[in-house]
């Protein structure tokens, strides 16, 4: 204003604001740079002692702690060991002096050679204790501080003394290196600020354009009409975030308290994007934000353009009635993308508990803080739901989703009660939603629970949505939605987006409901086909592992058709058969069972590996044949393998043949694990392909593992990989039990949840005692079956079995006359005694004898017929020479046997 007038005034001269404020920041300079000093000086000095203190203690230490010190104290002359070191770490250090002595305080080192030998000058009491003892002296080269530490020997005793030292001005200069930076900070600072004041001035006056008080005045009404009047709201926001200035509509569309000017916006209430917009000072135009009830529509402009303040205006208008029509038309958008988000979110998996969690993860994700589900004991079962007050009396909580763990509401697993006096209860019986908007009035669903009521009040629970799960018109369960951190509660329109919610995902849960059903049909049918235990026998000590493949994944889940075996064969012999039927399902699970049925009846003929293989792999292809023909849903068999393997405890050989199936490993007794050679056959079915057979011969206590390719195949592993997982986990191990090793197997190769079906069959050899078989080459001469009669019954009596003798010895004699008159070649009797007795002759006839009916005046044709009369078993098997042996059984006393 003085320049208007045509009067200039000094700056200095004038008694201004500005100049008041100039000489103001001007004395609090001042005594900030006097202050700082002040405080530098100090800060300084307790440093430099700290710094001094640390790097004594520090360097003493490390070289009391140094190898060879400890020696070199012990030693005949430790100056001459301990100086050189002791001045090299000293220089390289930066103390001062590094001293060693003895436990008199006499030196060994010292920086100058003619104190060494002479008494220390300090404190060395407590480190003789043990300790470290630090002090501030004034020495001859100023004041220093000095530390003392023991050197400790290997029993824990103190054997001398290291000491260092340094100067406090060696670690002390900074401070005088600060004191130019320092001033020269206050004076710019000084400079800063009057030129900064000289600036305030000038853009003050440049602002105002040089007006006077009558004009400023007369404008300032005229704004402050117009700003007050219109129905727009105004804001204005300063560069700092602060609200500046607020019209009365401002305040009435947003709520503002009457004094809110000066307040940061993020403090004024408003929602996130609308706090946002305000303190970033972009521009806008016409953005829509919600405000309480109101839809506002804000532009914005920043105030800093053509040099003007930072900052921003903004302005509003209500738009909420304009915005009602395209708010339902969003809403009503918004509710279907919602319903198509968990179409392809819930019922991803055949499965009734995954199903459950995947809806109450999308409720939580989408619209409530907590979301539970209970289901009937039954529809977790996979049986058909029962009526609605059956659900009243119990559920069991399935699945849940939350922020907390420990607000109240019921476990997983546990059993939830909606008893019919509350809502919910109610709500169940009647098949109808409950919508409780507050909580807190405790209009009755407190009464289930009082205690969990009240923790749920205290974890801040306010709204909660019950709707009840229908299928086909009955209840499964009920789902709970709950809001605890979202402030607003529920309202209609959420009910209505829940009830369509949980009725898709009700019918996902049904059709879960339904395949579990079936799989746990299918795994019942599969598992009555399976053997249920271990049969009789002395053979091997076998243990066995059946894992039905997991439902729902992905279609190949559900029963399969993997089945195994253990059969008793004459002889005190084995069977083990493992298989494999391609696909999953009933068809599957009843193609295996009549498998594993004709393997038993091919069995009964005393087969071969190879040829009980050929004669399976016509039985497939005529299955097959007739499956096709018929036109069955099934197709026929698509595909099977198997792995058949006889041994022979007598004398430890092991046959096996394989028809597309994978080798099995043999584990010798020393632990070593190594799959067996075993010729590949072709897949059941394919016919017109030969089997062969490899013979090995097992010692005791071998372990023979056969499985399918379930256990070795997955689908984030090569087979290859699995085979050599198989082998490594069963090597080095000899001590394990066939249990044991069924178990190790399980836990490394099987996930949690198999994709496929496992079998797993290990059998442990046993072999036959010696005591326990006898044997005798008998000659092509009726004479010698007394001969045979005479030893049979003497082995008899050595075994204590007098009482089988008669019986063993007609038998006996019988089978021998029958192979000295048809047969050709040696004879061969075996004995042996296991479970059973067994009797065995041999001979190089193939020629089956067969039992006939004897007429009353026949001479002959009663020898087999008797033999029938007293064995419990009888039969013939065929010999790899071109033989046959002709055996028998008669059952043994538990007492008798050789078995134990």
């Amino acid at each position: 204003m003085a320049g208007r007038y045509g009067r200039p005034r000094s700056f200095l001269r004038m008694r201004s604001l500005a100049g008041q404020v100039f000489l103001l920041q001007v004395a609090i300079v001042v005594l900030l740079v006097a202050a700082s000093v002040a405080a530098l000086v100090l800060q300084s000095r307790a440093a430099s002692e700290r710094e001094a203190r640390n790097r004594s203690v520090a360097v003493a230490e490390t070289f009391a702690n140094a190898p060879g010190t400890e020696a070199a104290l012990e030693g005949p002359d430790p100056t001459a060991v301990l100086q050189p070191k002791a001045e090299a770490a000293r220089k390289g250090s930066g103390v001062d002096f590094i001293v060693v002595m003895n436990l008199d305080a006499v030196r060994y080192t010292h920086p100058l050679p003619d104190r060494i030998g002479k008494k220390f000058v300090g404190e060395v009491a407590p480190a003789l204790d043990g300790r470290v003892v630090t002090e501030k002296v004034d020495g001859t080269i100023g004041p220093l501080v000095q530390a003392v530490v023991p050197v400790t020997g290997a029993d824990g005793e103190v054997v001398g003394l290291v000491s260092a030292g340094i100067t406090i001005k060696n670690v002390s200069g900074v401070v005088e290196n600060q004191f130019p930076l320092l001033f020269g900070a206050a004076a710019g600072v000084l400079l800063l600020t009057m030129g900064g004041t000289a600036l305030v001035t000038r853009r003050l006056k440049r602002q105002t354009h040089g007006l006077g008080p009558t004009e400023m005045t007369r404008m300032y009404e005229h704004h402050d009409a117009v700003l007050h009047a219109v129905r727009e709201g105004v804001l204005i926001v300063g560069g700092d975030g602060r609200l500046l200035l607020a019209n009365d509509e401002a305040r009435r569309l947003l709520g503002l308290a009457p004094d809110v000017e000066g307040k940061p916006v993020a403090e004024l209430g408003l929602g996130p994007v609308t706090t946002g917009l305000l303190t970033s000072g972009r521009s806008a135009t016409d953005e829509v934000h919600s405000v309480g009830d109101r839809l506002l529509a804000v532009s914005q402009r920043a105030t800093d353009r053509n040099g003007g303040p930072p900052g921003s205006v903004t302005t509003l208008r209500d738009t909420t009635e304009l915005q009602a029509l395209t708010g339902s038309a969003a809403m009503a958008r918004g509710r279907l993308k919602l319903l198509y988000d968990a179409g392809t979110e819930i019922g991803t998996a055949l499965d009734v508990v995954r199903t459950c969690e995947e809806l109450a993860d999308f409720a939580t994700a989408r619209f409530a803080d907590y979301a539970t589900v209970d289901l009937a004991e039954g529809v977790l079962r996979g049986e058909e739901p029962t009526a609605a007050r059956a659900t009243t009396d119990g559920l069991r909580r399935s699945a849940f989703s939350g922020a907390r763990d420990d607000t109240g509401l019921y476990t997983l697993g546990s059993v939830v009660r909606f008893p019919p006096t509350t809502d919910i209860g109610a709500g169940l019986l009647r098949g109808e939603a409950v919508l409780d908007t507050d909580l807190t009035q405790l209009s009755g669903w407190q009464q289930q629970d009082p205690e969990r009521a009240e923790r749920l009040m205290e974890c801040g629970f306010h709204s909660m949505l019950a709707v009840p799960m229908r299928a086909r018109g009955v209840i499964l369960g009920v789902a709970l939605f709950w809001r605890a951190q979202t402030p607003e509660p529920f309202e209609d329109e959420d009910l209505s987006v829940a009830e369509e919610l949980v009725a898709r995902a009700a019918v996902s849960i049904d059709n879960a409901r339904r395949y579990s059903r079936e799989h746990n049909v299918a795994v019942t049918l599969q598992r009555s086909l399976l053997p249920q235990g271990l049969p009789d026998q002395s053979a091997i000590d076998a243990a066995f592992r059946y894992l039905p493949a997991q439902a729902g994944l992905g279609g190949l889940g559900g029963v399969g058709g993997d089945w195994f075996d253990i059969i008793p064969l004459p002889g005190a012999r084995v069977a083990l058969v493992v298989g494999d039927v391609v696909g999953h399902g009933l068809h599957a699970a009843a193609t295996m069972g009549r498998l594993r049925t004709a393997v038993h009846n091919f069995s009964t003929l005393d087969l071969p590996p190879d040829e009980l293989l050929w004669h399976l792999d016509e039985l497939v292809a005529r299955i097959d044949l007739d499956e096709s023909a018929e036109g069955s849903e099934g197709g026929g068999v698509t595909g099977a393998t198997c792995l058949y393997a006889i041994y022979d405890p007598a004398s430890g050989r092991c046959t096996m043949a394989r028809a597309g199936h994978l080798q099995p490993v043999i584990v010798g007794p020393d632990g070593d694990a190594a799959f067996a050679d075993v010729p590949g056959g072709p897949p059941l079915g394919l016919g017109g392909m030969p089997f062969a057979t490899l013979d090995v011969e097992l010692p005791e206590n071998s372990r023979l593992v056969l499985y399918t390719d379930g256990l070795v195949e997955e689908r984030h592993r090569d087979i290859d990989e699995g085979l050599e997982l198989l082998r490594d986990t069963l090597s080095g191990h000899p001590d394990r039990t066939p249990d044991e090793t069924c178990e190790a197997v399980l836990r490394v190769l099987v996930p949690a949840r198999a994709r496929d079906d496992v079998a797993l069959l290990v059998g442990r050899t046993r072999r036959l005692a010696a005591e326990n078989v006898a044997e005798w080459d008998v000659p092509s001469d009726p004479s010698a079956v007394a001969t045979v009669r005479s030893d049979v019954s003497r082995k008899l009596t050595e075994w204590n079995l007098t009482e089988e003798a008669f019986t063993t010895e007609l038998i006996l004699s019988e089978l021998v006359t029958n192979s000295i008159r048809y047969a050709t070649g040696p004879i061969r009797v075996r004995l042996i005694r296991d479970r059973t007795l067994i009797c065995e002759v041999s001979d190089r006839s193939s020629t089956s004898p067969h039992l006939r009916q004897a007429a009353s005046m026949d001479e002959g044709g009663r020898g087999l017929f008797l033999v029938a009369q007293l064995a419990e078993r009888w039969g013939t098997r065929y010999t790899d020479d071109g033989g046959k042996v002709i055996w028998t059984e008669q059952p043994l006393q538990p007492e008798m046997n050789g078995v134990g």
